[in-house]
């Protein structure tokens, strides 16, 4: 009698999943961190720390690890999912509308992080736009993180579950960090209305 894995199979795909839902978190804050001229010299840890290189890296783990925790289905026995399913799963064997989501997060995602290596070519204000779709991407993939079972059965979203608190821990994180983002940004807008005034004096 052949022994099914699928439970193995789901749990590492879930544990993928996970992992890159962290890997797009960090990547997010770093970026908001870079937006908000934030100086690990002048303030914690008060020593020299290169996070744009850490941005830079977080963005090719979480790339790697949206199309790595989706792959991973291809084993699964008990529904069968085929590479076309994964590409474009809007006719998948199973939560075909998350799992189309998810993909359109997973292109962004890799638009974003190619785009991003040739921003030099691009120029930085066609890169910066792009860039900023960022955002669509990570609702897509919390989107689709938030109301996928990882059980392939179609049940109701347990709140509750770990793996769900820890992808809401992760949405709120970025939620606080978008609006002290957008108050800074207010901020910077006033200060240069005010400025411009001042000097036509």
């Amino acid at each position: 009698m052949m022994i099914d894995s699928r439970p193995g199979i789901l749990d590492f795909s879930a544990y993928v999943g996970l992992f890159a839902v962290g890997a797009v978190t960090l990547n997010m804050l770093l970026g908001m961190l870079m937006a908000l001229r934030y100086s690990p010299v002048r303030s914690w840890p008060h020593r020299r720390f290169n996070y744009f290189r850490l941005h830079n890296w977080s963005g090719y783990l979480a790339l790697s690890l949206c199309v790595f925790h989706p792959l991973i289905l291809l084993f699964n026995k008990s529904v069968r999912f085929r590479l076309l399913d994964l590409a474009w799963p809007i006719h998948s064997p199973s939560q075909p509308l998350v799992n189309t989501v998810g993909v359109v997060g997973l292109y962004m995602v890799g638009i974003i992080v190619i785009t991003s290596v040739f921003r030099v070519r691009l120029g930085r204000r066609l890169w910066k736009s792009l860039h900023f779709a960022i955002y669509f991407a990570g609702f897509a993939v919390f989107w689709h993180s938030l109301f996928t079972d990882p059980s392939l059965a179609n049940s109701t979203v347990d709140w509750f579950d770990s793996g769900k608190i820890f992808i809401e821990m992760c949405l709120i994180l970025i939620g606080v960090s978008t609006v002290v983002r957008w108050r800074y940004w207010l901020s910077k807008s006033d200060q240069r209305s005010f400025r411009q005034p001042m000097n036509k004096l």
